[in-house]
């Protein structure tokens, strides 16, 4: 069992017999020597992290003797970030996960007053709990502590990736669907919209994502996920279909979304069939809204229950649910039997949307430029009244 402890020999002592055992490494032990000699620690600190991510120091408990008869020694004059970084790589040799627990407790200790390394420590420590131990409660538990220190954080630190993937893949497991697209999308925004990943990684995770933006039942700006690059990995694929997916349901259009869900192989899109009906035919009344002017946003029953595919006696209740969700705002003429709309939740739009926007935007210029100049015609007339 592998264990950590100070150093038991001298640091000079240990990378003169690292040099003799590893010819093969004998210039990288060398060189650390003599950074170490010359006590520059930054340079130190690259050099280690280049030769934690050799294969021949992956192997076995390397890291770990590494740790234990160098690092140690100067482990408090290097940058605490940096520091945990080498110690991620430390602590996948340990066969004890609850020991690299403990492990990592001691270094948070040493760390502390740094926030992003004390927030790496304990993301190291999530990913054991979750992939590990699979404690669960362990993993949430620390999901909650940092999701509001990282989210108070100025700019995205290289701490955020890690954390939105563990809080991404634990959100995968227990739910809710809501919190894991969030939590996924955001990781995928660190990751350069998905260019750092593997393409296999990649194609993986857009059609996840796009899965839960159908499936989420308060998901419902689904335009954000569309002009996302992610879903491009998945043109040309057998997994092409979610992509349609994902543009039916944000349009609203249960026809189209039927059609897909026929031929998708995923069970998960016909478990809440209710709910995703009820989720696709609000994007529909907000999407009859959004279409309309201001002054053409009075919608009857009759059109919300042709265009969204529900029964007449139902669209009281679809409207009352849109309203509670704060996804529009208006009233309801009961004894008329229509709804007047006075505003949409914004949303992400497409090509299509933001060239409808901006035709209307003309023509309410164009009506203001025509109230301005009937005015200024008007005004002496008013003035000498």
């Amino acid at each position: 069992m592998a264990s950590v402890k100070f150093a038991v020999v001298d640091a000079n002592d240990f990378l003169s017999k690292k040099q003799a055992a590893d010819p093969e490494l004998a210039a990288d032990w060398a060189k650390l020597e003599e950074l170490y000699n010359k006590k520059l620690w930054h340079q130190i600190t690259i050099k280690l992290q280049e030769m934690v991510n050799y294969p021949s120091q992956q192997s076995g408990d390397n890291l770990i003797q590494l740790y234990n008869n160098f690092i140690t020694v100067f482990e408090n004059k290097i940058n605490p970030l940096s520091l945990v970084e080498i110690i991620a790589h430390v602590v996948q040799q340990f066969t004890d996960k609850k020991e690299a627990i403990a492990f990592l407790e001691k270094v948070e200790g040493k760390v502390k007053m740094n926030a992003e390394a004390l927030a790496l420590c304990k993301v190291l420590q999530g990913q054991i709990y979750l992939e590990q131990l699979i404690d669960m409660d362990a993993t949430e538990k620390i999901i909650e502590e940092l999701e509001g220190t990282l989210e108070d954080a100025d700019g995205v630190t290289p701490v955020h990736g890690r954390f939105y993937k563990l809080a991404a893949e634990y959100y995968r497991v227990r739910g809710p669907m809501d919190k894991y697209y969030r939590a996924a999308l955001r990781y995928v925004g660190c990751a350069r919209g998905g260019e750092d990943l593997a393409l296999p990684e990649r194609r993986a995770c857009a059609l996840r994502l796009a899965l839960a933006a159908v499936i989420a039942p308060t998901v419902y700006d689904l335009g954000e996920l569309l002009a996302h690059p992610i879903l491009e990995s998945l043109e040309g694929t057998p997994d092409a279909w979610a992509c349609e997916l994902v543009k039916a349901v944000a349009a609203g259009d249960i026809v189209a979304f039927e059609k897909i869900r026929t031929q998708a192989p995923h069970p998960e899109l016909h478990k809440a069939d209710r709910q995703l009906r009820q989720k696709i035919a609000i994007l529909c009344l907000m999407e009859m809204a959004f279409n309309r002017t201001s002054a053409q946003r009075k919608l009857t029953f009759a059109e919300i229950a042709r265009e969204a595919r529900v029964p007449r006696d139902e669209v009281e209740l679809l409207v009352m649910k849109a309203l509670a969700e704060k996804l529009i705002r208006g009233h309801i003429d009961q004894v008329s039997e229509c709804v007047s709309v006075k505003w949409v939740r914004p949303r992400a739009l497409n090509r299509a949307g933001a060239a409808a926007l901006a035709r209307r935007l003309d023509t309410w210029c164009t009506a203001v430029a025509g109230a301005a100049s009937l005015l200024s015609r008007a005004a002496p007339d008013l003035l000498t009244l």
